[in-house]
């Protein structure tokens, strides 16, 4: 029925069909059919003329809508091909990508290789020059530190042997030697006034 309410008139035309088909049936009797007179093929005749022409009335008045849903499938069609042919090319690119792709990550393990090769080059080179840099911070480290045990060591001799020497003059300086010696130092002065 819903295909009906498509075509308005179309379900009148179809019980009017039915009812004009069955009327014939319906009337006969046991009497002598007057159907088969001449009068009766007139009206038969005419009844298939209505008939037709309202099937032909009805075709008329349908066919709009037959073109319309025609017209409509049609295009739904062609929108389905093109779909249909856009999904196949979305298909095809993503094949493309997919068959692409393989090469691509061979390509990027192999970058990835030689980034990391050259990286451990650069990291070894950056070690040897800190080791380099390192080594000579230590080497003058202990250089300085050797030149500041040095002059310690000088200072520390120097005071020992101040020390030493103070000791012994101590012991050799008598108050009698201190007197000669102060006497000395004064009649050099003496001299060097005159």
């Amino acid at each position: 029925m819903k295909h009906l309410a498509r075509w308005p008139g179309l379900a009148g035309f179809a019980s009017l069909f039915l009812l004009l088909s069955a009327a014939p049936v319906l009337a006969q009797e046991n009497n002598p059919s007057p159907a088969d007179s001449r009068t009766g093929w007139v009206f038969r005749w005419i009844n298939f003329a209505i008939v037709l022409g309202l099937i032909v009335y009805g075709l008329r008045k349908a066919a709009p809508s037959f073109r319309n849903r025609a017209d409509e499938i049609s295009q739904r069609i062609a929108e389905g091909t093109r779909a249909r042919e856009a999904a196949e090319k979305q298909r095809r690119e993503a094949q493309a990508k997919l068959a692409g792709i393989e090469t691509e990550v061979a390509g990027l393990r192999v970058e990835a290789k030689k980034s990391a090769a050259a990286e451990t080059e650069r990291l070894r080179e950056l070690a040897r020059v800190e080791a380099e840099t390192i080594e000579r911070a230590a080497q003058a480290e202990i250089a300085a530190s050797e030149r500041a045990a040095r002059i310690e060591l000088k200072v520390l001799a120097a005071r020992m042997a101040t020390e030493r020497a103070e000791a012994m003059l101590r012991k050799l300086l008598t108050p009698q030697a201190e007197a000669t010696l102060f006497g000395s130092f004064v009649a050099e002065l003496e001299r060097k006034v005159n």
